[in-house]
């Protein structure tokens, strides 16, 4: 399904739904890995016997979150979305969209870290290797995959949709 050049550049909003898709496959793993009861973390009376170390994993899950919702509010700017219609999906005002993600959608324009300061590996590893990357992201999506949906994934879920910028001629 890729289109343009091969050896051409992915487009910023293929680059930018692949930081989405990784942002949402941290944020899985991180929930998923907060639904098995382990067989030593509850005292015989039933709390907890590492006090803090639940809100401590859900503190981690919420940033995640946050990382996830960020990522599709660039990728909706970058594929095009006034700073409007991304308040009116969210049920907020433009100027409260924009004040919210601005700086996330520059920190994407310009591959610096995130906005909150946080170095991504993540967002070096796309820029460097999105191919790559995307690959890693495919294997994810397959191995995980729970038979549930209505279509097939194929072998390349991720990668499969990857579209580059068309060369001028």
């Amino acid at each position: 399904m890729a289109e343009g050049d091969p050896a051409a550049p992915y487009t910023d909003a293929t680059r930018a739904r692949l930081e989405m898709a990784f942002a949402a496959y941290e944020l899985a793993d991180l929930a998923r890995a907060a639904v098995p009861i382990g067989e030593h973390e509850l005292s015989p009376d039933g709390t907890t016997r590492s006090a803090g170390s639940t809100l401590a994993d859900a503190a981690h899950i919420l940033r995640a979150a946050r990382r996830f919702f960020e990522a599709a509010a660039v990728f909706e700017r970058v594929g095009g979305a006034d700073w409007q219609l991304v308040g009116d999906t969210l049920g907020i005002s433009a100027q409260a969209a924009r004040d919210r993600f601005a700086v996330a959608e520059v920190c994407f324009r310009e591959g610096s870290n995130g906005p909150r300061g946080e170095a991504s590996w993540w967002r070096s590893y796309l820029a460097e290797e999105p191919l790559e990357a995307a690959r890693d992201l495919d294997e994810w999506v397959l191995r995980h995959g729970d038979g549930e949906g209505d279509s097939d994934p194929g072998p390349t879920p991720v990668s499969g949709g990857l579209v580059r910028r068309v060369r001028a001629v």
